[in-house]
């Protein structure tokens, strides 16, 4: 027992006097944890989409779908003109355009509930953005509809409209169609018509979306930054310390890897110390570290960005959890690893993989549904999930009970293979 406690000691005290062991593993997962909390929400105030609006069209209906927009808080609008705006789009200073055309609102009155051919409004979109043309056509379709409704039953534009259309009708041969076309023009009409009270509102007369959402974001019981507790800090911090305690595993192999290349490993198994001994003090003193390391990337996040922790016992659960996975990886590479160099190469690539399964880049639920389910494979994602539980979710212990078992299964298979491949090395 003093062995293995002298061989912790010694690790402890190598790793704090290693200045740049501490600022790689302090400094770094903090700043990287910071960039991505902002770059997925961290910064709500910024969050409009960027666009530009053509206007040339001088009717009232274009000038009342414009200020439409422009008051819609989910845009940032700024008027240019059709040069511009597709210059805006191409440089990527907005993420696309709208180009109201000349003479769209009588067209669209027309068009409304006549035959006339209905008018096209340009949308200039960045290829690189895909979503975003299909927010501005929900949000372009409903300012539309609002506007020219309105106009077509209660203003001038509409009466002409409506005139231009039953003359056209006229014209045509009577069918079951235009007949019933003929007869809803006739409706309309007579409601145009009716006396209006002088200084009435009649903004009301057009069709609107027939509903209003009630929004509840469910999860979390914390008032911080985010809409009922969501803090995207506190996932970005949950997945970067994952990744960087994940790095220190590999470091810890390949000094492993090293000191048995240097002829010290066969002189501590000279020493009356056994193997096992060994093992468990290197995998103790690195849980130990890395434990540490997350105590201090999520105090970091706690303090400065109001991360919240519902459940310091299951914070430490996971994080202790997790530990114990990235110390018995360590020594697994160290086992299988035939020199520092190869081992570091091969164990950097299989830990981007677990850190882009495990959701620590982006949430998981990105994935396709086979990925999700494959993605349970794999440490990180128990990891990850379980911080988010525990964070932003404001879970219990309770709930992240699953998650702490199954990093310990985790760790526990890759100690026994560790051991085993140590043991034939030695034998």
């Amino acid at each position: 027992m003093h062995a293995f406690l002298a061989l912790v000691r010694k690790d402890l005290i190598l790793f704090l006097y290693d200045r740049r062991a501490l600022l790689v593993s302090l400094a770094l997962p903090i700043i990287i944890a910071t960039f991505f909390g902002y770059l997925f929400g961290g910064d709500r105030k910024n969050s409009a989409i960027e666009l530009a609006l053509v206007l040339e069209d001088g009717s009232k209906t274009g000038a009342a779908i414009a200020a439409g927009l422009e008051a819609d808080p989910g845009l940032a609008l700024v008027r240019m003109n059709a040069q511009q705006a597709r210059q805006a789009v191409r440089s990527g200073e907005r993420k696309a355009a709208i180009v109201i055309p000349a003479g769209f609102g009588e067209a669209a009155n027309n068009a409304l509930f006549g035959p006339s051919e209905k008018p096209e409004i340009g949308l200039l979109y960045d290829p690189s953005q895909p979503a975003v043309l299909s927010m501005v056509k929900g949000m372009l379709t409903q300012q539309v509809m609002q506007v020219v409704s309105n106009e077509m039953f209660g203003g001038p534009g509409g009466r002409e409209a409506t005139e231009r259309n039953l003359e056209m009708l006229k014209e045509q041969p009577s069918s079951a169609d235009t007949d019933a076309l003929r007869d809803v023009l006739v409706s309309v009409q007579k409601y145009q018509a009716l006396p209006k009270q002088p200084g009435a509102d009649t903004s009301g007369r057009g069709m609107s979306v027939p509903f209003t959402t009630g929004d509840e974001a469910v999860g979390g019981s914390h008032k911080g930054s985010g809409p009922q507790g969501y803090n995207a800090f506190a996932h970005a911090f949950g997945g970067m310390g994952v990744q960087f305690l994940l790095f220190m595993g590999i470091d810890m192999g390949a000094t492993l890897l090293a000191a048995r290349r240097s002829g010290v490993w066969n002189r501590l198994l000279a020493a009356p110390v056994p193997l096992s001994t060994l093992l468990l003090a290197r995998a103790a003193s690195s849980a130990l570290i890395a434990f540490a390391v997350m105590c201090v990337i999520f105090a970091f996040a706690v303090l400065v960005f109001d991360v919240h922790i519902a459940s310091f016992a299951g914070f430490a659960g996971i994080a202790l959890c997790f530990a114990l996975v990235t110390a018995s990886f360590g020594v697994l590479i160290a086992a299988f690893g035939k020199t520092p160099e190869v081992a570091r190469g091969l164990a950097l690539f299989a830990t981007l993989l677990m850190v882009m399964l495990g959701g620590a880049w982006m949430p998981s639920f990105m994935f396709p549904t086979w990925l999700q389910q494959a993605s349970m494979a794999v440490p990180t994602r128990w990891a990850v999930e379980g911080l988010d539980a525990i964070t932003w979710r404001g879970l219990d212990v309770v709930a992240v009970l699953p998650a702490m078992a199954a990093q310990l299964g985790f760790a526990l298979l890759f100690a026994l293979l560790a051991v085993w491949k140590f043991r034939r090395i030695e034998d």
